[in-house]
Protein backbone atom coordinates (compact mmCIF):
# COMPACT_ATOMS: atom_id res chain seq x y z
CA UNK A 1 0.00 0.00 0.00
CA UNK A 2 1.65 3.26 -1.37
CA UNK A 3 2.08 6.29 1.52
CA UNK A 4 0.68 9.92 1.21
CA UNK A 5 2.91 12.44 0.19
CA UNK A 6 4.16 14.70 3.00
CA UNK A 7 3.89 18.07 2.60
CA UNK A 8 7.21 20.13 2.91
CA UNK A 9 7.49 22.04 6.11
CA UNK A 10 8.16 25.44 6.31
CA UNK A 11 11.51 24.79 6.94
CA UNK A 12 11.86 22.80 3.74
CA UNK A 13 9.26 25.06 1.76
CA UNK A 14 12.23 27.78 2.63
CA UNK A 15 15.24 25.66 1.59
CA UNK A 16 13.51 24.64 -1.85
CA UNK A 17 13.32 28.37 -2.19
CA UNK A 18 16.81 29.12 -1.73
CA UNK A 19 17.31 26.61 -4.31
CA UNK A 20 15.06 27.71 -6.60
CA UNK A 21 16.78 31.37 -6.26
CA UNK A 22 20.27 29.67 -6.70
CA UNK A 23 19.29 27.80 -9.79
CA UNK A 24 17.80 30.71 -11.47
CA UNK A 25 20.30 33.75 -10.51
CA UNK A 26 22.75 31.08 -12.74
CA UNK A 27 21.04 32.49 -15.87
CA UNK A 28 19.77 36.07 -15.28
CA UNK A 29 21.32 38.53 -16.93
CA UNK A 30 23.26 41.71 -15.07
CA UNK A 31 19.74 43.71 -15.30
CA UNK A 32 18.05 41.07 -13.39
CA UNK A 33 19.97 39.59 -11.44
CA UNK A 34 22.31 43.18 -10.12
CA UNK A 35 19.23 45.96 -10.28
CA UNK A 36 15.78 43.09 -9.57
CA UNK A 37 17.40 41.08 -6.64
CA UNK A 38 14.67 38.56 -5.12
CA UNK A 39 15.88 39.30 -1.21
CA UNK A 40 12.88 41.23 -0.03
CA UNK A 41 9.64 40.51 2.43
CA UNK A 42 5.92 41.35 1.82
CA UNK A 43 6.81 44.30 4.00
CA UNK A 44 9.86 45.87 1.91
CA UNK A 45 7.04 45.01 -1.33
CA UNK A 46 4.43 46.95 0.34
CA UNK A 47 7.17 49.93 1.39
CA UNK A 48 7.55 50.21 -2.75
CA UNK A 49 4.24 49.42 -4.06
CA UNK A 50 3.34 52.54 -2.00
CA UNK A 51 5.85 54.54 -2.99
CA UNK A 52 4.58 53.97 -6.51
CA UNK A 53 0.76 55.02 -6.12
CA UNK A 54 0.91 57.05 -3.33
CA UNK A 55 2.94 59.89 -4.82
CA UNK A 56 2.67 63.60 -5.03
CA UNK A 57 0.11 63.43 -7.93
CA UNK A 58 -2.48 62.87 -5.28
CA UNK A 59 -2.22 66.19 -4.57
CA UNK A 60 -3.98 66.60 -8.50
CA UNK A 61 -7.16 64.52 -7.20
CA UNK A 62 -9.20 67.91 -6.11
CA UNK A 63 -8.46 69.54 -9.49
CA UNK A 64 -10.06 66.16 -11.26
CA UNK A 65 -12.99 66.72 -8.82
CA UNK A 66 -13.52 70.36 -10.65
CA UNK A 67 -14.59 68.48 -13.55
CA UNK A 68 -16.60 65.85 -12.44
CA UNK A 69 -18.45 67.41 -8.81
CA UNK A 70 -19.15 65.28 -5.68
CA UNK A 71 -20.92 62.46 -6.57
CA UNK A 72 -19.20 61.35 -10.33
CA UNK A 73 -16.25 62.27 -8.31
CA UNK A 74 -16.15 59.94 -5.33
CA UNK A 75 -17.52 56.89 -7.43
CA UNK A 76 -14.78 57.65 -9.68
CA UNK A 77 -12.29 57.40 -7.30
CA UNK A 78 -13.33 54.14 -5.84
CA UNK A 79 -14.08 52.33 -8.50
CA UNK A 80 -10.54 53.52 -9.71
CA UNK A 81 -9.59 52.26 -6.19
CA UNK A 82 -11.23 48.61 -6.44
CA UNK A 83 -10.53 48.39 -10.26
CA UNK A 84 -6.39 48.37 -9.62
CA UNK A 85 -6.63 46.73 -6.16
CA UNK A 86 -7.98 43.63 -8.29
CA UNK A 87 -6.10 44.01 -11.24
CA UNK A 88 -2.65 44.51 -9.39
CA UNK A 89 -3.71 41.08 -7.63
CA UNK A 90 -4.52 39.44 -10.58
CA UNK A 91 -1.15 40.37 -12.42
CA UNK A 92 0.28 38.88 -9.23
CA UNK A 93 -1.77 35.70 -9.14
CA UNK A 94 -0.50 35.31 -12.59
CA UNK A 95 3.05 35.96 -11.78
CA UNK A 96 2.91 33.45 -8.74
CA UNK A 97 1.49 30.77 -11.60
CA UNK A 98 4.12 31.20 -13.52
CA UNK A 99 6.55 30.91 -10.63
CA UNK A 100 5.51 27.93 -9.24
CA UNK A 101 5.91 26.48 -13.37
CA UNK A 102 9.41 27.05 -12.30
CA UNK A 103 9.88 30.40 -14.71
CA UNK A 104 9.52 33.67 -12.43
CA UNK A 105 8.74 36.32 -14.56
CA UNK A 106 11.17 39.68 -13.02
CA UNK A 107 9.85 41.78 -15.71
CA UNK A 108 6.81 43.51 -17.49
CA UNK A 109 7.92 42.95 -21.28
CA UNK A 110 8.83 39.20 -20.36
CA UNK A 111 5.11 38.55 -18.94
CA UNK A 112 3.71 40.09 -22.51
CA UNK A 113 6.34 37.55 -24.50
CA UNK A 114 4.98 34.61 -22.96
CA UNK A 115 1.61 35.28 -22.59
CA UNK A 116 1.01 37.67 -25.96
CA UNK A 117 4.37 36.76 -28.16
CA UNK A 118 7.29 38.88 -29.09
CA UNK A 119 5.87 41.55 -30.87
CA UNK A 120 3.86 42.74 -28.18
CA UNK A 121 6.81 42.40 -26.27
CA UNK A 122 8.72 44.36 -28.51
CA UNK A 123 6.99 47.00 -30.19
CA UNK A 124 3.99 47.79 -27.10
CA UNK A 125 4.18 46.42 -23.52
CA UNK A 126 8.54 47.52 -23.42
CA UNK A 127 8.60 50.93 -25.18
CA UNK A 128 5.17 51.80 -22.82
CA UNK A 129 6.37 50.73 -20.37
CA UNK A 130 9.43 52.37 -20.35
CA UNK A 131 8.10 55.87 -21.86
CA UNK A 132 5.38 55.64 -18.90
CA UNK A 133 8.54 55.56 -16.23
CA UNK A 134 10.92 57.30 -17.62
CA UNK A 135 8.07 59.84 -18.29
CA UNK A 136 7.43 59.63 -14.23
CA UNK A 137 10.94 60.33 -13.53
CA UNK A 138 11.17 63.64 -15.59
CA UNK A 139 7.74 64.73 -14.27
CA UNK A 140 9.18 63.75 -10.71
CA UNK A 141 11.87 65.98 -11.43
CA UNK A 142 9.83 69.04 -12.63
CA UNK A 143 7.87 68.98 -9.63
CA UNK A 144 10.30 68.53 -7.36
CA UNK A 145 11.15 72.37 -9.02
CA UNK A 146 8.34 74.08 -8.99
CA UNK A 147 8.11 72.83 -4.81
CA UNK A 148 11.44 73.85 -4.79
CA UNK A 149 10.53 77.62 -6.33
CA UNK A 150 6.97 77.66 -4.16
CA UNK A 151 8.72 77.62 -1.85
CA UNK A 152 12.11 80.06 -2.23
CA UNK A 153 9.55 82.68 -3.47
CA UNK A 154 7.64 82.39 -0.45
CA UNK A 155 10.23 83.15 1.14
CA UNK A 156 12.03 85.34 -1.18
CA UNK A 157 9.01 86.97 -2.86
CA UNK A 158 11.66 89.51 -5.31
CA UNK A 159 13.80 86.51 -6.04
CA UNK A 160 15.45 85.76 -9.52
CA UNK A 161 16.42 82.34 -9.48
CA UNK A 162 13.84 80.89 -12.39
CA UNK A 163 12.67 77.56 -12.47
CA UNK A 164 15.18 75.53 -14.79
CA UNK A 165 17.81 76.31 -11.11
CA UNK A 166 15.61 74.51 -9.16
CA UNK A 167 15.01 71.63 -11.48
CA UNK A 168 18.69 71.41 -11.93
CA UNK A 169 19.20 71.41 -7.97
CA UNK A 170 16.62 68.57 -7.46
CA UNK A 171 18.22 66.74 -10.63
CA UNK A 172 21.30 66.55 -8.44
CA UNK A 173 19.59 64.97 -5.39
CA UNK A 174 18.18 62.56 -8.35
CA UNK A 175 21.87 61.96 -9.67
CA UNK A 176 23.00 60.75 -6.16
CA UNK A 177 19.98 58.67 -5.29
CA UNK A 178 20.27 56.72 -8.87
CA UNK A 179 23.66 55.24 -7.94
CA UNK A 180 21.65 53.08 -4.78
CA UNK A 181 22.51 49.83 -6.90
CA UNK A 182 19.39 47.80 -6.21
CA UNK A 183 15.74 48.28 -5.85
CA UNK A 184 15.60 45.98 -2.92
CA UNK A 185 18.37 48.29 -1.75
CA UNK A 186 15.38 51.57 -1.56
CA UNK A 187 13.55 49.54 1.42
CA UNK A 188 14.60 51.96 3.58
CA UNK A 189 14.19 54.78 1.71
CA UNK A 190 10.36 53.09 0.19
CA UNK A 191 9.56 53.21 3.99
CA UNK A 192 10.73 56.32 4.62
CA UNK A 193 8.35 57.36 1.68
CA UNK A 194 5.60 56.24 3.35
CA UNK A 195 6.33 58.29 5.80
CA UNK A 196 6.24 61.26 4.21
CA UNK A 197 3.60 60.55 2.23
CA UNK A 198 1.34 60.38 5.25
CA UNK A 199 3.21 63.31 6.37
CA UNK A 200 2.23 65.72 3.38
CA UNK A 201 -1.42 64.38 3.34
CA UNK A 202 -2.00 64.79 6.76
CA UNK A 203 -0.84 68.68 6.31
CA UNK A 204 -3.03 68.96 3.30
CA UNK A 205 -5.69 68.06 4.53
CA UNK A 206 -5.64 70.13 7.57
CA UNK A 207 -4.75 72.89 5.81
CA UNK A 208 -7.92 72.96 3.33
CA UNK A 209 -10.16 72.37 6.52
CA UNK A 210 -8.45 74.87 8.29
CA UNK A 211 -8.71 77.47 5.12
CA UNK A 212 -12.35 76.06 4.49
CA UNK A 213 -13.52 76.66 7.58
CA UNK A 214 -12.13 80.26 7.91
CA UNK A 215 -12.84 83.52 6.46
CA UNK A 216 -9.95 83.46 4.24
CA UNK A 217 -11.28 80.39 2.37
CA UNK A 218 -12.74 81.58 -1.19
CA UNK A 219 -16.83 81.34 -2.01
CA UNK A 220 -17.15 77.74 -2.13
CA UNK A 221 -18.58 76.85 -5.70
CA UNK A 222 -19.41 73.33 -6.81
CA UNK A 223 -20.48 73.95 -10.12
CA UNK A 224 -19.12 72.04 -13.15
CA UNK A 225 -17.41 75.33 -15.42
CA UNK A 226 -17.53 75.43 -18.59
CA UNK A 227 -19.40 74.72 -22.07
CA UNK A 228 -21.23 71.52 -22.97
CA UNK A 229 -17.76 70.66 -25.01
CA UNK A 230 -15.17 71.00 -21.87
CA UNK A 231 -16.82 69.42 -19.65
CA UNK A 232 -17.21 66.41 -21.53
CA UNK A 233 -13.63 66.92 -22.32
CA UNK A 234 -12.93 67.44 -18.61
CA UNK A 235 -14.66 64.56 -17.58
CA UNK A 236 -12.29 62.37 -19.48
CA UNK A 237 -9.69 64.46 -18.34
CA UNK A 238 -10.45 63.48 -14.81
CA UNK A 239 -10.34 59.99 -15.71
CA UNK A 240 -7.10 60.29 -16.73
CA UNK A 241 -5.30 62.40 -14.19
CA UNK A 242 -7.04 59.55 -11.19
CA UNK A 243 -6.47 56.84 -13.61
CA UNK A 244 -2.59 58.18 -13.84
CA UNK A 245 -2.78 58.98 -9.94
CA UNK A 246 -3.41 54.87 -9.42
CA UNK A 247 -1.02 53.45 -12.15
CA UNK A 248 1.97 52.00 -10.83
CA UNK A 249 3.36 50.27 -14.16
CA UNK A 250 5.73 48.19 -12.86
CA UNK A 251 3.81 45.45 -10.88
CA UNK A 252 6.49 42.71 -11.69
CA UNK A 253 9.31 44.61 -11.16
CA UNK A 254 8.36 45.07 -7.75
CA UNK A 255 7.43 41.53 -6.97
CA UNK A 256 10.88 40.62 -8.59
CA UNK A 257 11.83 41.79 -5.49
CA UNK A 258 10.47 39.29 -3.32
CA UNK A 259 12.53 35.90 -1.83
CA UNK A 260 11.05 32.58 -3.51
CA UNK A 261 8.71 31.52 -2.24
CA UNK A 262 6.08 34.21 -3.36
CA UNK A 263 3.08 33.16 -3.08
CA UNK A 264 0.71 35.42 -1.12
CA UNK A 265 3.30 38.08 -0.15
CA UNK A 266 2.08 40.47 -2.77
CA UNK A 267 -1.37 40.61 -1.93
CA UNK A 268 0.05 41.32 1.47
CA UNK A 269 2.02 43.89 0.44
CA UNK A 270 -1.09 45.72 -1.57
CA UNK A 271 -3.28 45.42 1.15
CA UNK A 272 -0.58 47.68 2.95
CA UNK A 273 -0.69 50.05 -0.15
CA UNK A 274 -4.12 50.34 -0.24
CA UNK A 275 -4.41 51.06 3.41
CA UNK A 276 -2.37 54.48 2.97
CA UNK A 277 -4.22 55.24 -0.41
CA UNK A 278 -7.60 54.87 1.11
CA UNK A 279 -6.52 57.42 3.96
CA UNK A 280 -4.32 59.60 1.65
CA UNK A 281 -6.27 59.41 -1.57
CA UNK A 282 -9.81 60.22 0.10
CA UNK A 283 -8.97 63.22 2.98
CA UNK A 284 -6.70 65.22 0.07
CA UNK A 285 -9.41 64.61 -2.59
CA UNK A 286 -12.10 65.33 -0.63
CA UNK A 287 -10.89 68.23 1.72
CA UNK A 288 -9.71 70.19 -0.91
CA UNK A 289 -12.72 69.73 -3.14
CA UNK A 290 -14.54 70.97 -0.06
CA UNK A 291 -12.65 74.41 1.02
CA UNK A 292 -11.61 75.10 -2.99
CA UNK A 293 -15.01 74.07 -4.93
CA UNK A 294 -14.22 74.53 -8.45
CA UNK A 295 -11.06 76.79 -7.77
CA UNK A 296 -9.01 74.12 -6.92
CA UNK A 297 -5.62 74.12 -8.95
CA UNK A 298 -3.80 71.16 -10.43
CA UNK A 299 -1.76 71.19 -7.40
CA UNK A 300 -3.71 72.17 -4.71
CA UNK A 301 -0.71 73.40 -2.88
CA UNK A 302 -0.78 76.28 -5.12
CA UNK A 303 -4.14 77.13 -3.69
CA UNK A 304 -2.58 77.89 -0.09
CA UNK A 305 -1.63 81.66 -1.16
CA UNK A 306 -3.90 84.08 -2.36
CA UNK A 307 -2.00 86.71 -4.64
CA UNK A 308 1.09 85.56 -3.00
CA UNK A 309 -0.41 85.97 0.62
CA UNK A 310 -0.39 82.74 2.28
CA UNK A 311 -3.38 81.16 3.80
CA UNK A 312 -1.68 79.32 6.14
CA UNK A 313 1.70 79.81 8.33
CA UNK A 314 4.58 80.12 6.12
CA UNK A 315 6.36 77.45 8.25
CA UNK A 316 3.52 74.85 7.29
CA UNK A 317 3.61 76.04 3.69
CA UNK A 318 7.05 75.13 4.11
CA UNK A 319 6.96 72.15 5.94
CA UNK A 320 4.50 70.87 3.79
CA UNK A 321 6.22 71.19 0.07
CA UNK A 322 9.67 69.85 1.94
CA UNK A 323 7.97 66.75 2.72
CA UNK A 324 6.33 66.30 -1.19
CA UNK A 325 10.08 66.72 -2.57
CA UNK A 326 12.03 64.41 -0.52
CA UNK A 327 8.97 62.15 -1.53
CA UNK A 328 9.30 63.11 -5.06
CA UNK A 329 13.32 62.11 -5.01
CA UNK A 330 12.16 58.92 -3.86
CA UNK A 331 9.03 58.20 -5.96
CA UNK A 332 11.61 59.53 -8.95
CA UNK A 333 14.07 57.10 -8.08
CA UNK A 334 11.94 54.08 -8.24
CA UNK A 335 10.71 54.59 -11.56
CA UNK A 336 14.60 54.75 -12.52
CA UNK A 337 14.49 51.32 -11.59
CA UNK A 338 13.43 49.49 -15.18
CA UNK A 339 15.30 52.35 -16.80
CA UNK A 340 18.83 51.16 -14.40
CA UNK A 341 17.81 47.35 -15.49
CA UNK A 342 17.92 48.13 -18.85
CA UNK A 343 21.27 49.97 -18.69
CA UNK A 344 22.70 47.32 -16.54
CA UNK A 345 21.57 44.50 -18.79
CA UNK A 346 23.47 46.19 -22.11
CA UNK A 347 26.51 47.91 -20.28
CA UNK A 348 27.53 45.35 -16.90
CA UNK A 349 28.99 42.50 -16.90
CA UNK A 350 26.51 39.49 -15.13
CA UNK A 351 29.90 37.26 -14.69
CA UNK A 352 31.91 40.04 -13.03
CA UNK A 353 30.80 40.85 -9.56
CA UNK A 354 28.16 43.23 -8.90
CA UNK A 355 31.02 45.81 -7.40
CA UNK A 356 34.09 45.28 -9.91
CA UNK A 357 35.54 48.13 -11.80
CA UNK A 358 34.26 46.42 -14.34
CA UNK A 359 30.80 46.89 -13.55
CA UNK A 360 31.07 49.83 -11.10
CA UNK A 361 32.32 52.26 -13.91
CA UNK A 362 29.70 51.84 -16.89
CA UNK A 363 26.97 51.83 -14.41
CA UNK A 364 27.82 55.41 -12.28
CA UNK A 365 28.29 56.18 -16.00
CA UNK A 366 25.02 55.88 -17.76
CA UNK A 367 22.79 55.89 -14.64
CA UNK A 368 24.63 59.60 -14.37
CA UNK A 369 23.51 59.98 -17.94
CA UNK A 370 19.51 59.22 -18.14
CA UNK A 371 19.00 61.48 -14.90
CA UNK A 372 20.93 64.29 -16.77
CA UNK A 373 18.83 63.70 -19.61
CA UNK A 374 15.79 63.30 -17.69
CA UNK A 375 16.88 66.40 -15.65
CA UNK A 376 17.58 68.65 -18.72
CA UNK A 377 13.78 67.47 -20.15
CA UNK A 378 12.22 68.32 -16.99
CA UNK A 379 14.13 71.99 -17.42
CA UNK A 380 13.39 72.47 -21.21
CA UNK A 381 9.63 71.52 -20.88
CA UNK A 382 7.91 73.02 -17.87
CA UNK A 383 4.85 72.00 -19.64
CA UNK A 384 5.61 68.51 -19.68
CA UNK A 385 2.48 67.79 -17.79
CA UNK A 386 0.61 67.88 -20.95
CA UNK A 387 2.70 65.50 -22.88
CA UNK A 388 3.16 63.26 -19.66
CA UNK A 389 -0.98 63.33 -19.66
CA UNK A 390 -0.61 61.45 -23.10
CA UNK A 391 1.89 59.29 -21.92
CA UNK A 392 -0.43 58.09 -19.19
CA UNK A 393 -3.60 57.47 -21.21
CA UNK A 394 -1.75 55.58 -23.58
CA UNK A 395 0.70 53.80 -20.99
CA UNK A 396 -0.72 53.71 -17.81
CA UNK A 397 -4.51 52.59 -18.77
CA UNK A 398 -2.79 49.53 -20.90
CA UNK A 399 -0.71 48.65 -18.66
CA UNK A 400 -2.66 48.76 -15.10
CA UNK A 401 -6.05 48.26 -16.17
CA UNK A 402 -6.13 46.09 -19.15
CA UNK A 403 -3.41 44.29 -19.52
CA UNK A 404 -3.76 42.20 -16.30
CA UNK A 405 -7.24 41.18 -17.01
CA UNK A 406 -6.11 40.09 -20.57
CA UNK A 407 -3.02 38.20 -19.01
CA UNK A 408 -5.13 36.31 -16.32
CA UNK A 409 -7.70 35.36 -19.02
CA UNK A 410 -5.21 34.09 -21.40
CA UNK A 411 -3.14 32.27 -18.38
CA UNK A 412 -5.84 30.70 -16.86
CA UNK A 413 -8.31 29.98 -19.35
CA UNK A 414 -11.96 30.49 -17.08
CA UNK A 415 -14.74 29.46 -18.62
CA UNK A 416 -16.23 32.32 -21.63
CA UNK A 417 -19.67 32.40 -19.20
CA UNK A 418 -18.18 32.73 -15.72
CA UNK A 419 -18.21 35.74 -13.63
CA UNK A 420 -14.47 36.56 -13.54
CA UNK A 421 -14.15 36.31 -17.34
CA UNK A 422 -17.29 38.53 -18.18
CA UNK A 423 -15.90 41.01 -15.24
CA UNK A 424 -12.50 40.96 -16.91
CA UNK A 425 -13.35 41.25 -20.52
CA UNK A 426 -16.10 44.50 -19.39
CA UNK A 427 -12.84 46.22 -17.74
CA UNK A 428 -10.59 45.20 -20.41
CA UNK A 429 -13.45 47.19 -23.04
CA UNK A 430 -14.03 49.92 -20.79
CA UNK A 431 -10.34 51.22 -20.17
CA UNK A 432 -9.81 50.70 -23.77
CA UNK A 433 -12.71 52.96 -24.55
CA UNK A 434 -11.75 55.32 -21.67
CA UNK A 435 -8.01 55.43 -22.63
CA UNK A 436 -8.33 56.23 -26.26
CA UNK A 437 -11.22 58.99 -25.53
CA UNK A 438 -8.16 60.49 -22.53
CA UNK A 439 -5.56 59.96 -25.21
CA UNK A 440 -7.55 62.10 -27.19
CA UNK A 441 -8.73 64.35 -24.37
CA UNK A 442 -4.69 64.89 -23.52
CA UNK A 443 -3.67 65.41 -27.01
CA UNK A 444 -6.90 68.14 -27.71
CA UNK A 445 -5.17 69.97 -24.23
CA UNK A 446 -1.87 69.91 -25.53
CA UNK A 447 -2.96 71.68 -28.82
CA UNK A 448 -4.90 74.11 -26.60
CA UNK A 449 -1.95 75.47 -24.25
CA UNK A 450 0.37 74.98 -27.54
CA UNK A 451 0.56 78.91 -27.66
CA UNK A 452 2.06 79.30 -24.45
CA UNK A 453 4.45 76.48 -24.26
CA UNK A 454 8.24 77.97 -24.28
CA UNK A 455 11.75 76.55 -23.91
CA UNK A 456 12.92 76.38 -20.39
CA UNK A 457 9.88 78.89 -19.55
CA UNK A 458 10.30 80.22 -15.74
CA UNK A 459 6.35 79.14 -14.86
Amino acid sequence: MGTLPVPPSSEDAKVIGQEEAHDQEKQLDAGALFVLKSKGSWVHCGYHLTTSIVAPALLSLPYAFTFLGWAAGIFCLVIGAIVTFYSYNLLSLVLEHYAQLGHRHLRFRDMAHDILGPGWSRYFVGPSQFLVCYGAVVACTLLGGQCMKAVYLLSNPTGTMKLYEFVIIFGCLMLFLAQIPSFHSLRHINLVSVVLCLAYSVCTAAACIYIGSSSKGPHKDYSLKGNTQNRVFGVFNANAIIATTFGNGIIPEIQATIAPPVKGKMFKGLCICYAVVTMTFSSVAISGYWAFGNQAEGLILSNFLDDGKPLVPKWFIFMTNLFTILQLSAVGVVYLQPTNEVLERAFVDPKSKEFSTRNVIPRVIFRSLSVVLATTIAAMLPFFGDINSVIGAFGFIPLDFILPVVFYNLTFKPPKKSPIFLLNTTIAVVFSILGVISAIAAVRQMSLDANSYRLFANV
